[in-house]
């Protein structure tokens, strides 16, 4: 319990930026909050908090030691508040991030209905099109596209994702329709990318993966725009299969190079294996993979929880 009761402490004086105004907070003496943290420095073997002319301010260590003492704390505070209430089924506050598209298109329409099946549930979803570190943003689950590193996390596959290529009817009336990837360089392609300038288009050939250097006429660092502006006949555009499945069924759009089409990509969820006991997290990835399996601009693919590799 004290050294539960220290790590508290260190989170209320980086929070509150001294130690007097912790004192105040939590409240308690001067000299017990500053015996806490020299005792918590000691048995570290490593110094947390440095002075400045104004305010203390956390080292790396600290700074690290802070994220997951917040996280930690957190956690043992949802667990107090589901015995005290007697409550059994899933609670707490659930923190979520996933790229901005994915999230927008995908996971927001199924969010309700989580939330109407675990009432007592709450949800935090933040899109992002940056690498997050979970302990440090204290995300209890991630949705990643594409490969995983090596890490410590646990990861369970939701689905596959599809790049496709495709125009609209009149571009191609108009410029005709690209044979090869090579022909891409004589067409207005519509290029994504986290910069402007070019990006490469990647397919597939018997040989191998090859990439294509595009320059492109219009450069948008959104999908969501680049698949407007390809609807309204302004070029070529590459784009994951579910965000423009339902403009090709319509007519709207029209897959090319099929044949040329890279192998799906794997969306996964991760999460920290510290957290796996976390019953809000294991229903809401469960959640994930019924929702995500049943899509059908992705390819229903779902697994056990795994340690990336």
């Amino acid at each position: 319990m004290a050294r539960l009761d220290a790590m508290a402490t260190f989170v209320r004086v980086a929070e509150a930026g001294s130690l007097s105004a912790a004192a105040r907070l939590i409240p308690t003496s001067l000299t017990s909050v500053s015996r806490q943290i020299a005792a918590l420095e000691d048995r570290l073997g490593t110094p947390l908090l440095i002075r400045t002319t104004r305010r203390l301010a956390l080292t790396d260590d600290g700074r690290l030691f802070y994220d997951r003492a917040k996280a930690i704390l957190g956690e043992i505070d949802e667990i107090e508040q589901t015995l005290l209430s007697g409550r059994t089924e899933p609670s707490g506050r659930l923190h979520v991030c996933a790229p901005v598209l994915m999230g927008e298109v995908l996971l927001s329409p199924l969010l309700p209905g989580f939330l109407q099946r675990y009432p007592a549930v709450a949800v935090d979803l933040l899109l992002v099109d940056r690498p997050v570190n979970l302990i440090e943003e204290n995300i209890h689950v991630a949705v990643r596209v594409g490969r995983l590193p090596d890490s410590q996390l646990l990861a369970r596959k939701l689905s596959e994702i599809h790049m496709v290529v495709c125009a609209s009817p009149k571009y191609l009336a108009r410029r005709g329709v690209p044979q090869t990837p090579n022909d891409l360089c004589q067409h207005d392609c519509l290029a994504f990318s986290a910069v402007p300038g070019v990006t490469d288009w990647h397919f597939q050939l018997p040989s191998g993966r090859k990439s294509v250097r595009i320059t492109g006429r219009l450069w948008i660092n959104s999908l969501n725009a680049l698949a407007t502006a390809a609807k309204e006949d302004a070029g070529i555009v590459r784009v994951p299969s579910w965000q423009v499945a339902d403009d090709i069924a319509a007519g709207r759009l029209k897959r090319i190079l099929t044949a040329y089409e890279r192998p799906p990509t794997p969306v996964h969820a991760l999460f920290q294996p510290a957290k796996l006991a976390s019953t809000k997290i294991r229903v809401f990835v469960d959640y994930l993979v019924e929702q995500l399996a049943g899509q059908k601009p992705m390819n229903r693919s779902a697994g056990k929880a795994r340690s990336p590799k």
